[in-house]
């Protein structure tokens, strides 16, 4: 039988620690020059992922 896929994008987004997922924030790829430096600054880091998103994150990468 074939080995289940992972799906790529998500494998790219999130990363697996101890307590769940963690993301980067949005809108910190292009056109930053018309954001202000305290947006960017705020945008800088990682965050958790929420719980009620986990179950999904969990089917996208197999995670068991």
């Amino acid at each position: 039988m074939p080995k289940a896929k992972v799906h790529s994008g998500a494998a790219k987004r999130f990363k697996k620690t101890g307590a769940g997922y963690k993301r980067k924030s949005a809108h910190k790829s292009h056109i930053l020059t018309k954001m202000t430096t305290k947006r960017k600054r705020q945008l800088r880091g990682t965050s958790e992922v929420h719980p009620s998103d986990k179950i999904l994150i969990d089917r996208m990468l197999r995670a068991n």
